[in-house]
């Protein structure tokens, strides 16, 4: 049974997600704000954490800092903020999907199972090289000369997707329909925001990709081979 971390000040928000969660046969710890939300973290290791980003004192922004600087658990935000800079700041700090208040739980638990499934993955045999890249499917490792590089969830996923066809080209909706796995409403800029923090961990000099190319006015491809 896979173990969810709720965040959100509003118990009455928070003790719904719970419901339909538990629902979807989840268990489900619940936390109020920043410190419980790490401490809950740290001692029930959660297999993916929903995170309100209106938190008091210690907000969202900053819990998903604290998480990131030692861990790839996977993060879907909850936010009431509709301005494009907020989600891209919470993507960019790491969160692999956001959902916009108010929301229905029902696809709050379809984001969830679909995170969820990425991480799990299928058993597959493939290994990708390429140049001095290495990308281990099955484990979800990616190394570069021998060092290995830690990625999130949602960033190993978009890379698997683009190595996978080298040369092809993806637009942004393609992409963001693979790594989601659900229907959804396109929020194209997300695709950037995780390319973004991907080339910052993968390549060796971000503003000059070797490895995931822009491909202007369309999307972005990995580097033929």
């Amino acid at each position: 049974m896979s173990k969810i971390l709720v965040v959100d000040d509003e118990m009455k928000i928070a003790r719904l997600v719970r419901d339909y969660l538990t629902e979807a046969g989840f268990d489900v710890t619940l936390a109020a704000n920043g410190p419980a939300a790490l401490a809950a973290a740290r001692s029930q290791r959660p297999d993916l954490v929903i995170l309100d980003l209106g938190l008091p004192g210690m907000d969202g922004y900053d819990v998903t800092r604290s998480i990131r600087s030692g861990s790839s658990i996977p993060i879907i935000m909850l936010t009431a903020r509709s301005e494009e800079t907020d989600r891209i700041v919470g993507l960019e700090l790491g969160a692999d999907d956001y959902v916009v208040k108010p929301f229905s739980p029902r696809e709050l638990v379809a984001r969830v199972k679909a995170v969820l499934r990425r991480v799990g993955g299928e058993v597959a045999t493939e290994v990708i090289r390429a140049k001095d890249l290495v990308i281990d499917i099955p484990h979800r490792r990616v190394e570069r000369k021998d060092t290995r590089i830690e990625l999130t969830t949602t960033e190993f996923e978009l890379l698997r997707i683009l190595a996978s066809s080298p040369g092809r080209v993806f637009t942004r909706g393609q992409l963001l329909d693979s790594i989601r796995g659900v229907s959804f409403e396109s929020y194209e800029r997300a695709i950037d925001a995780h390319v973004k923090n991907l080339r910052k961990k993968l390549e060796p000099e971000p503003r000059r990709p070797a490895y995931v190319i822009t491909v202007h006015g369309v999307g972005y491809k990995f580097a033929d081979a």
